[in-house]
């Protein structure tokens, strides 16, 4: 189906024509249609095959006729690329904003645009504090909307989207989703037209490397080129092919340590043109750094080498740089950890997956979900750049060769569950609900989460108990006031929900200051104790001066689990390092 047919704004065709697209994929045509005539719309298709423009023109349908669109996404990273993509159509005369600072506060300048990308947090936000242009939005796109399956991030994310369409039922709602096996029932949820597809722009090979050998799928065994190690022959094999390489590795200190391996052999492998080029680029970002960090300086050396790595601890002048370098095709390589994976536009000809599991807080090392390596292989192949693309996972013994095809390869996609269940998440997710005046009685909060995926999904009369077991602790600890079934915020509840904290964090730092300590190190480590603040836990040699830290703040009060304690305490320490401006 060609661009020209869909009855759009000449304009629309032309700016799309520019970007050299005139004719939609497969999925995109199935799609389309109900997307144009404003009915809500589930579209579950593999990365890359253009999910994003179909809710582009969705959104340029409506706001052409007056409406108001809000763009959710789940990272940072990615609120700015579909922000950036999205301003190639304000020549039309529309205004388009970006959202995703601070929680506790409401910006009146964001009613001004007519299309608005923000955070699935910094939306979650926008209606805490009762945003009143939420109320006119026309569309609501939600991208990765698999990620309600995600731990940390689904929970806002499906509140997010519950509370839009309580507000403002007559909002389009579109949910982009990778493949999924249970796409259907998203699309269920919310009332919405289901199109689902496996196809893909680019032909995708799928294959196991073990010791100088690619096992693909098909049956078809690839020799590659090794010289030194088996990742720089992975890399160096597709780069005499005239491709690129991204790698996934589970940590950003992994990240680090493989882009710096790599990039003396890549490196050799440069012509003389792209060593100078990738040189000044080296050196503008790290001259260019408002303060200068060592990991600025590790990236830079790795960049001269033709390789980068990639982790939410960059800042985003150097993601762009990378990003940028990347898409040129003068960066050879990316290391990068799984979020590059989440919808950020980033492919390459060949991917390679060296870790298959990550740690878990609660459970040790962990296996990645069939999911999300599925998602990092679909990164493989650039639409009209490559003529295949190749997702290879890394066995570490030849028995694993089958068992990874099996498992990875030839496996479906798990089914997505709701996360809201959980006990942090519902502690904030209520205490908000009251807190913002969304529901002033127990009836109207448990209408609110009958509305969920959770709900939708789960049994009625268990959710109910789990909801009142909360509304004990928040009344419990002075968060609300209940009285005949009405619900009421103190201002403690409500500066905890302004403060986008879990309920628990707000208890355990509000009890700490109730005690009569008053130095530093104390309150640090009362702040690094709550369920909110990420922990530094400790490696082998620093066991000897957390404990002396201990002794010497006369940390002397009960336990309940030393190695947590130990963390927070370490955590605490940095802290203190840092408000001190002692050196790294």
């Amino acid at each position: 189906m060609r661009v020209a047919e869909l009855g759009l704004d000449p304009r629309i065709v032309e700016i799309l024509k520019a970007q050299g697209i005139e004719e939609l994929y497969p999925p995109q045509a199935d799609a389309i249609g109900p997307a144009l005539l404003g009915e809500n719309l589930v579209l579950a298709i593999p990365t890359a095959s253009g999910k994003s423009l179909v809710a582009y023109l969705a959104i340029l349908a409506s706001v052409l006729r007056g409406g108001k669109a809000l763009y959710i996404v789940p990272l940072r990273a990615l609120a700015t690329e579909k922000y950036d993509q999205l301003r190639a159509f304000e020549p039309l005369g529309i205004k388009v904003g970006i959202s995703m600072g601070d929680y506790d506060s409401v910006d009146p300048s964001l009613e001004k645009f007519d299309v608005m990308v923000a955070t699935s947090e910094r939306a979650d936000s926008l209606l805490r504090h009762r945003t009143n242009w939420l109320q006119r939005l026309s569309v609501v796109v939600a991208d990765e909307v698999h990620l309600i399956n995600d731990a940390d991030r689904g929970p806002t994310l499906e509140v997010t989207l519950a509370k839009l369409r309580q507000v403002n039922p007559k909002a389009q709602v579109l949910a982009l989703s990778a493949t999924i096996q249970n796409s259907n029932q998203l699309a269920e949820w919310l009332e919405a037209e289901h199109v689902t597809s496996d196809w893909r722009p680019v032909p995708l090979k799928q294959g196991v490397y073990f010791d100088g050998l690619v096992h693909f799928v098909d049956g078809a065994v690839q020799p590659v080129d090794v010289e030194e190690d088996d990742l720089s022959g992975l890399v160096t094999d597709i780069m005499a092919t005239g491709g690129q390489a991204l790698i996934f590795v589970n940590t950003r200190r992994s990240t680090e340590a493989l882009a710096r391996s790599l990039s003396r052999d890549v490196r050799q492998k440069l012509v003389e043109k792209d060593v100078d080029h990738l040189a000044k680029v080296s050196e503008a970002l790290v001259r260019g750094q408002e303060e200068a960090t060592s990991m600025g300086a590790r990236l830079g050396r790795c960049i001269e080498g033709g390789v980068a790595f990639h982790h939410a601890g960059l800042t985003n002048d150097q993601r762009g740089r990378v990003e940028k370098e990347f898409r040129k095709g003068r960066l050879r390589c990316i290391v990068a950890t799984p979020t590059l994976a989440m919808g950020v536009d980033l492919p390459a000809r060949r991917v390679v997956i060296r870790d298959l599991n990550r740690f878990d807080v609660n459970y040790g090392l962990t296996p990645i979900p069939v999911l999300e390596v599925k998602q990092m292989c679909g990164r493989a192949g650039r639409p009209r750049y490559d003529p295949y693309g190749e997702a290879i996972l890394f066995a570490k013994e030849l028995d694993d060769v089958d068992e990874l095809m099996e498992e990875y390869f030839r496996s479906p996609p798990e089914a997505i569950e709701s996360k809201l269940g959980s006990e942090p998440a519902l502690r904030m997710h209520v205490l908000a609900n009251v807190a913002t005046g969304h529901a002033g009685s127990e009836e109207e909060l448990f209408a609110f989460f009958n509305r969920t995926f959770f709900a939708f999904q789960g049994d009625v009369d268990s959710i109910r108990g789990k909801i009142v077991e909360v509304l004990t602790f928040l009344e419990k600890e002075e968060f609300i006031n209940r009285h005949d079934g009405f619900l009421k915020a103190t201002f403690f509840g409500k500066r905890t929900s302004d403060l986008y904290i879990d309920p628990l964090s707000a208890v355990k730092m509000r009890d700490a200051l109730r005690k009569s300590r008053d130095d530093p190190i104390f309150h640090l480590w009362s702040i690094c104790a709550t369920p909110d603040m990420p922990k530094l836990y400790l490696r082998r040699g620093d066991y000897a001066w957390v404990e002396q830290k201990i002794e010497e703040a006369e940390f002397t009060f009960p336990i309940e689990d030393y190695d947590f304690f130990l963390a927070e305490v370490k955590t605490a320490a940095l802290l203190d390092d840092w408000i001190a401006e002692r050196t790294e």
